[in-house]
């Protein structure tokens, strides 16, 4: 107890070196955690990205479709597969999808696509697709040979509302198949070259261009929460194992690893951060114990062992460092939550080059909570290593030649 007392008091004996220290200590662990927020809302982003406007949660396939993309490869019985699978509590909604790989050709120029055929009502409730519209308007009803392209393959080949395509491919027999398109509407999603790559049209258009009459390639299934993504993806493979069932962790494998990058490369930053503040806490330190090196002297010849004298300057580093940790997490909790609903719009100068990636301008950060027994971790370790040097430094110089300092 008497140690730790000693320890409280010195720290206070310069109120201004002592305040200075703990303020860095705290501006430093806001900047650290805050980064992480960052990052953290940037994941979250793409990953709601990822299921709400590219794959979903689960996609069903036939197990060769996706080896080739061949027409011949549909889903048996796509309309009762759909609806058994509604009656399944936690899918809250199904897009069934004809899908082709092609060429997209014009006048001037021709372009590789994926054409995606729709049912237009439920595509809208899985993929939001009707929300990314920039110009024209949704699938109308009455209107044949209808085009969505993305706005990145317009601008590319110059194309505009109203203009003429023709879609080229091959049918479940290998045969070539053309038919002329009409945009009527341009969409623009946070991934570039999804939009490049990416048409859509009516699946009911489709099918009988491909010849697979009512067949579909794809299920697209959205779940009611992301929570029960591993449980139903285990439940559909049991009760499909003829199909090919992957949740968007498997059909999007650089999502999934960018997620443990972004863990990785989070807990570095903070290690590196706290590296950097412990060359200031061991300064101070330094500077505290060349100031009283008599006054340590005189504890040691009046029979205070070193171990009690390594722990005093441990546990004034250690007070130092904890006193700043509160600080630094309110500043980065309080800055997350305000920018956390607001959002950080960084479109002015990273637009084009955050949605080449798929990732959206505004940023959301989001408090890592989940990190913060590594931070606490790393703090603590960094105060322990930081008090080292001074107090050896300190039991260095015998009591006489300090007692003459």
């Amino acid at each position: 107890m008497m140690l730790l007392i000693m320890a409280w008091r010195n720290i206070w004996r310069n109120k201004a070196r002592s305040m200075t220290l703990i303020s860095s200590i705290a501006l430093g662990l806001f900047a650290g955690v805050f980064v992480l927020a960052i990052y953290q809302g940037m994941l979250k982003s793409r990953i709601k990205t990822v299921i709400r406007d590219e794959i979903s949660h689960i996609q069903i396939h036939h197990p060769l479709f996706r080896n080739d993309y061949e027409a011949i490869y549909t889903i048996p019985q796509p309309e009762k597969l759909q609806v058994r699978l509604q009656a399944i509590n936690e899918i809250q909604q199904i897009s069934a999808r004809s899908v082709a790989e092609g060429m997209l050709a014009t006048g001037t120029g021709s372009n590789g696509v994926e054409i995606r055929g729709v049912n237009p009502a439920n595509e809208r409730e899985v993929s939001n697709l009707d929300e990314k519209l920039v110009e024209g308007t949704y699938f109308n009803t009455g209107l044949k040979n209808q085009l969505l392209i993305g706005k990145k393959l317009a601008n590319k080949m110059k194309l505009k509302l109203n203009h003429k395509v023709v879609l080229t491919f091959t049918d479940r027999d290998n045969n070539v198949i053309s038919a002329a398109f009409r945009i009527k509407s341009i969409y623009q999603s946070t991934n570039t070259p999804l939009d490049e790559r990416i048409v859509y049209v009516k699946r009911s258009e489709l099918n009988p261009l491909l010849a697979i009459g009512s067949g579909a390639h794809e299920m697209a299934l959205l779940l009611k929460n992301d929570e029960s993504l591993d449980e139903v993806e285990k439940r559909l493979q049991k009760m499909y194992p003829q199909l090919s069932v992957q949740s968007w962790k498997e059909l999007s494998p650089e999502t999934e690893m960018s997620i443990t990058t972004v863990n990785q490369f989070s807990i570095i930053i903070i290690v590196i951060i706290m590296l950097a503040l412990a060359f200031g806490i061991v300064n101070t330190m330094l500077m505290a114990i060349l100031e009283r090196t008599r006054e340590t002297g005189m504890m040691m010849a009046l029979g205070m062992n070193k171990p009690k004298v390594f722990s005093v300057i441990l546990l004034e580093t250690v007070f130092l460092t904890l006193a700043g940790l509160p600080a630094g997490l309110l500043l980065a909790w309080g800055l997350s939550l305000y920018t956390g609903s607001y959002g950080i719009n960084i479109s002015s100068f990273a637009e084009e080059a955050m949605s080449s990636f798929g990732y959206a301008s505004i940023i959301y950060p989001e408090f890592p909570f989940q990190y913060l027994s590594d931070v606490l971790l790393i703090v603590i370790i960094t105060a322990l290593l930081s008090s080292i040097f001074p107090a050896i430094k300190a039991l260095s110089m015998p009591p006489v030649e300090a007692l003459k300092k």
